[in-house]
């Protein structure tokens, strides 16, 4: 045997990464927000395609099996393009430096939302027929079956025929996605009408000469109250502009165009004021209304037009690059926290009810970051700069609008104070020249008029107090709730299900018996906090003050929704005995929900004195001679270490750090209705027994 080693020739093998047919599902469908979004994706495709016109056809939609055609005008693809760029997912050709033939910036799909609206059905017919040579059309077929009976993707062959064009057409795509996986439903197609319509920002005079349409009933409705355009009625105008330096500027215009304010950077950027905003090149416009009979009875726009028009397109929307991005905008997402500034400050500041606006975006250099699943940017520093100079410019105009205020009231305070000194001055001097066998008795009368008012004033501002305190209440309130809904609640929620899902993994059979229970608990407590949040911001909701026609019985019903994860939670049963009909009054759905959820909350809180046993809450309505009698029934310890009368006074209360607010806030909100109170102490099924009696319209 040789002294030497053996040597072993070394053997390659090449070999790449493959992917599992799964990831097809995982991308499309897991990935996809919702079926309108990935419709929306290809009308983007569309636009990027220097499209004029792209629209959306839904046939037999509603049930399962149908089928969706889109068809644009734009430039087509040839063999080539739909290879190397639209069959490649996760890579953009696109570059956002090089404007298209229209100038538009291209949108920057990686192909990820187009693949969830591929995958809406089981079959996808492609047909192309580009600009550079009209003459060829080149068609794909798709059949995602194929998909499911193979391991990877690169197993399926998909073949591309090239045939001449006999179509009119000179350019252009259409997909067809047929056989539809699930209908798509009602809300789900008038969200997709709405996202096409606010797709190429219809509040411009010129939306880049792209029309996306969509071919259904639902369209036509929304359509028509977003073409209204009732810019004029604004009473204020915002404008607010950050350049390609990062340096601001901004104006409010009255509703004649009018310059009332301007700014420049350091009136905008308070705070590190010698720094530029470090976002993209932005134009912020906010149109805000003042919606109040007085002031539209001399217009030519109906009220109820403004409303419509502001609850299907209000809020503040974003749009990049020339395209609308979801979710911004859309409706309940408030993402500059108008409704939030305003429950801090309700005075001379918008909210989601009484405006409308755009930021438009242009980013060549890419600062923005889309989510991959897109919904909405990563909240990257480029964003959050982006969204301090929106929030700067609102918080801008709102100074400005408060101190003009202050002003109007100072004055007015002024010359109110004037005014009743000379009227005093006037009535003297009336008395002055009355017969002597009169003066006196009217001097007297006069004083005792004085006495009477002075102490209708000092009550008056007892009162005021008293609200200033609420308002207080209620605004640090409404700000806890928007945080904690927004923040650490909702961390909460998704780490405890990340919890979940792990410990279900790993401990298999027995979580059930381990960690079900304090998991569950964790979960339904979490999920109580998150009403509690919405049902503050609810009742600070700017609309529901306002003075209309009030279903009493829809308002019960609402309230006891939203409360229902939080009775639930309270091991409470909540009974319902509604007399027939619908009773309805004049008045605001505030103040009702501000009296069913104080009587609610009162006999929840009554329960932490009672020992451990069943909780039973009846909420009873009766209509007796043009009167609704409303009844908040409870089985806790009844009025007790209170009297009767002093319940309704405030800052009585019988539970330790208690306000006792809650039920004079009843009182008052009933006498305003012109309506009375009265309670039981210990009533039907034991404890307390309260007793609303309101005047109604009509049943």
């Amino acid at each position: 045997m040789s002294a030497g080693l053996n040597k072993v020739k070394a053997n390659t093998t090449t070999a790449n990464f493959r992917f599992s047919t799964n990831i097809l599902r995982r991308l499309g469908e897991e990935l996809n927000p919702s079926p309108s979004q990935g419709l929306i994706e290809l009308a983007k495709n569309a636009y990027d395609a220097d499209a004029v016109n792209c629209v959306i056809k839904l046939r037999k939609t509603d049930s399962q099996g149908g089928k969706i055609v889109i068809t644009d005008d734009g430039d087509g693809m040839n063999e080539s393009e739909i290879i190397n760029g639209w069959l490649i997912l996760g890579k953009s050709e696109k570059s956002a430096r090089v404007v298209t033939e229209l100038g538009r910036t291209p949108s920057g799909d990686k192909g990820l939302g187009r693949l969830a609206a591929l995958r809406l059905g089981t079959k996808v017919t492609l047909k192309s027929i580009p600009k550079e040579n009209p003459a060829n059309e080149y068609v794909l077929s798709i059949n995602w079956d194929q998909y499911t009976d193979s391991s990877v993707v690169e197993e399926i062959d998909l073949n591309i025929i090239t045939r001449v064009n006999n179509s009119r057409k000179s350019k252009g795509t259409q997909i067809t996605l047929e056989n539809l996986r699930y209908p798509l439903t009602r809300s789900e197609t008038q969200r997709l009408a709405r996202g096409l319509i606010l797709l190429a920002d219809p509040f411009s005079d010129n939306p880049i000469g792209f029309n996306p349409q969509l071919k259904t009933s639902e369209y036509r409705d929304l359509e028509a109250i977003v073409n209204s355009k009732y810019f004029k009625d604004a009473i204020y105008h915002l404008v607010a502009e950050v350049d390609g330096e990062g340096l601001s500027s901004a104006s409010v215009k009255d509703w004649r165009d009018q310059i009332l304010y301007s700014a420049t950077h350091k009136d905008l950027r308070r705070k590190n004021s010698g720094f530029p905003y470090k976002c993209p090149i932005a134009k912020f416009d906010l149109w805000l209304y003042k919606l109040s009979s007085d002031d539209f009875s001399t217009r030519v726009t109906a009220l109820p037009e403004i409303r419509k028009w502001l609850a299907a397109f209000g809020g503040v929307h974003l749009y990049y690059n020339g395209l609308r991005v979801s979710p911004y905008g859309d409706k309940g997402d408030d993402w500059l926290g108008l409704n939030l500034m305003r429950a801090k400050g309700p005075e001379e500041r918008p909210s989601t009810n009484n405006s409308v606006g755009r930021i438009l975006v242009t980013d060549s250099n890419r600062l923005l970051k889309q989510k991959t699943d897109r919904s909405g940017f990563i909240v990257n520093d480029a964003f959050q700069e982006l969204h301090l100079f929106a929030t700067d410019a609102l918080k801008w105009m709102a100074r400005k609008r408060l101190a003009e205020a202050e002003i109007k009231r100072a004055s007015a305070r002024t010359d109110v104070a004037k005014k009743t000194e000379k009227e005093k001055l006037e009535v003297e001097k009336a008395i002055a020249l009355a017969p002597p066998n009169i003066r006196s008795i009217l001097s007297s009368a006069v004083e005792k008029y004085y006495y009477a008012r002075d102490a209708e004033v000092s009550q008056l501002r007892k009162e005021i107090q008293l609200y200033r305190t609420l308002s207080t209440i209620g605004i640090t309130s409404a700000v806890f709730a928007h945080e904690s809904a927004n923040n650490p609640l909702k961390v909460v929620l998704q780490s405890i299900k990340t919890v979940q899902t792990r410990c279900k993994q790993y401990l298999a059979d027995n979580y059930d018996r381990i960690l079900k229970k304090p998991i569950d608990r964790i979960m339904q407590s979490a999920e109580s906090m998150r009403v509690l949040a919405n049902v503050t911001l609810s009742l600070v909701d700017n609309e529901k003050r306002r003075a209309s026609r009030v279903d009493i019985h829809q308002v019960i019903i609402n309230i006891l929704d939203m409360y229902h994860p939080f009775i639930v939670d309270r091991d409470t049963d909540v009974t319902l005995e509604l007399t027939e009909g619908e009773p309805y009054l004049r008045g605001s759905v505030a103040a009702i929900e501000s009296i069913i959820s104080n009587l609610l909350n009162n006999s929840l809180v009554a329960f932490e004195r009672k020992l451990p046993g069943e909780r039973k809450i009846i909420v009873r309505t009766k209509v007796i001679n043009n009167e609704l009698e409303l009844r908040v029934l409870d089985n806790g310890p009844g009025i007790d270490g209170i009297e009767k009368e002093d319940i309704w006074l405030p800052g009585q209360t019988t539970r330790p750090n208690g306000t006792g607010l809650g039920l004079t806030i009843v009182r008052d909100a009933v006498i305003d209705l012109g309506g009375r109170v009265d309670v039981i102490e210990q009533g039907e099924i034991g404890g307390a027994e309260m007793i609303i009696v309101l005047p109604i319209l009509g049943v």
